[in-house]
């Protein structure tokens, strides 16, 4: 083949040399043909296949090969031949040779069949749609989170218009958490689209119908009746239908989470997230008229106003209390939700499930029993010991083994056990431990650092006793004001009283003994 080079060295010294075709011919080793079609043609020739390239392992089951492809028109695709499928047939048959041989053959194969995507350019009025989406299933989004590696969910919204996107992380992609990041990105975007599109998420739709009409289920009609937006669902295995959010989500884990972020929590991450969002108002998308944050400014009256009060992002279950004082909210008994303090036991609960907490409610009463973080885990016990103090000051023989205070103690502060052994050895038969108890119940009411300052101070002073840490935590919420010394150097008339020496004559005038 003759590269560009030679094509333009010929083409030279024949119309600007002057060499003849002989010249060149002996110059270049090439035949008169080859250098007449040089000379004659305009553009440098390319190399055409005559023959297919011979393969001695594969060629025999070529036509195998292509056969299962072509089937693949008429199979769902979900259950199409792969080429890891199609190695596996054709191994039995009795190719011996490498599975990559068979994926690039099937992948020169497909390329050849198939047609290349065409999608018309869009155009859309302001704060009319927006498109939403979790992080692509099958990836991995992940940060530094208490100092180890933590695979997180994306939630993102973008605005079609402005293109302004709201990215929010959560530990899962459960309903509650999908209608949470909802409400957070309205409030950024201070309002709501008229017109949200989704994949056939299962938060959302219950069953898809013919054409675009959907089944959806009752608690996203709810939300969705809530903030009155209009929802439309993506034809099935057409995610480029809402292209605009799918490359939003490709671009926050590019920029947003390169390198990872070291973070301390969900807070601390959500936080770090929408501030990127904040920061990105400045950048000016390639064929937008402004940046991001001047054409969301242009958009931001004509979305619907944000509801009086927020939709309560929750799943509500019922559950039944336990006799360890504990209720259990999942069917799979995968999650035990917190304790419950025993003071307000009550047989039958309520119980809230939002991305980052449980709410436990006795359904007489507005106020939760208790507020405790959410854990994803399984078969977790999770307790607040200070729930369970009022049972161990009953029974302070179980100090010791009480699994709630187990866990507290192997974190407590040296001091609280310096305080222990003093209350046991000034009273050892029990009433030490229920002094402690009482001590330990203040960090109900007070922050942790603060009692254990207090208890601190009481050790110090040797009044390790309830009544010494009282006095001590009071001293430490309200401190006494030292005296300040009296400036007489303004008033001279004032200097030397109360200084003069006592004259006991005055005691005799004021009994009258005068003389």
């Amino acid at each position: 083949m003759i590269n560009v080079e030679k094509w333009e060295s010929i083409r030279r010294g024949y119309y600007n040399e002057g060499k003849s075709m002989r010249t060149l011919m002996r110059e270049t080793g090439h035949s008169f043909r080859t250098v007449r079609r040089i000379i004659e043609g305009n553009e440098p020739g390319r190399y055409v296949l005559k023959a297919g390239r011979r393969a001695p392992v594969l060629g025999a089951y070529q036509a195998q090969i292509d056969t299962m492809l072509e089937a693949n028109t008429n199979l769902p695709r979900k259950q199409q031949y792969t080429a890891s499928r199609i190695y596996q047939r054709i191994r039995e048959a009795g190719f011996a040779g490498a599975e990559s041989t068979v994926r690039h053959y099937v992948s020169q194969m497909r390329k050849k069949v198939r047609r290349p995507a065409v999608y018309l350019p869009l155009s859309f009025e302001p704060g009319r749609d927006a498109q939403v989406d979790w992080h692509p299933a099958g990836t991995r989004a992940e940060v530094v989170m208490q100092g180890a590696r933590t695979t997180v969910q994306l939630f993102v919204i973008r605005l079609n218009y402005s293109r302004r996107t709201f990215v929010m992380a959560f530990p899962s992609q459960k309903q509650e958490a999908f209608f949470q990041g909802h409400v957070a990105a309205f409030h950024h975007f201070g309002g709501v689209p008229w017109r949200l599109t989704y994949d056939n998420l299962t938060t959302a739709v219950r069953k898809i119908l013919q054409g675009h009409a959907r089944q959806e289920q009752t608690a996203f009609l709810t939300f969705r009746g809530q903030y009155l937006f209009e929802s439309y669902f993506c034809t099935p295995g057409e995610g480029h239908e809402k292209g605009g959010v799918e490359h939003g989500v490709g671009y926050v884990r590019r920029q947003y989470l390169v390198p990872l972020p070291e973070v301390a929590s969900f807070t601390d991450l959500n936080a770090y997230l929408q501030q990127c969002c904040v920061t990105d108002d400045k950048r000016q998308v390639k064929g937008q008229s402004a940046p991001i944050g001047e054409l969301w400014q242009h958009e931001r009256p004509i979305l619907r106003p944000l509801p009086t009060h927020d939709y309560d992002c929750c799943r509500c279950v019922e559950a039944t209390l336990t006799p360890y004082s504990q209720v259990i909210v999942e069917t799979n008994r995968a999650h035990r939700a917190p304790a419950v303090p025993v003071a307000q036991v009550r047989r039958h609960l309520t119980v809230k499930l939002y991305p980052f907490q449980v709410a436990i409610y006795d359904p007489a009463q507005p106020v939760p029993l208790v507020v405790h973080e959410r854990c994803y885990d399984r078969d977790q016990d999770i307790f607040d010991p200070l729930h369970y103090l009022p049972l161990l000051q009953q029974r302070p023989g179980a100090f010791e083994y009480a699994k709630p205070l187990r866990q507290w103690r192997a974190q407590w502060p040296p001091v609280y056990e310096t305080l222990l052994t003093q209350l046991r050895q000034q009273w050892p038969e029990g009433r030490g431990v229920r002094e402690f108890i009482t001590i330990l119940q203040l960090h109900q009411h007070h922050p942790a650092a603060l009692v254990e300052a207090a208890i601190t101070q009481a050790v110090a002073h040797q009044c390790a006793h309830a009544d010494g840490v009282r006095l001590c935590l009071n001293q430490l919420l309200y401190p006494v004001a030292p005296p300040v010394p009296l400036d007489l150097q303004t008033q001279p008339q004032l200097v030397g009283i109360g200084e003069q020496p006592v004259n006991l004559a005055q005691y005799d005038v004021l009994l009258g003994r005068a003389a």
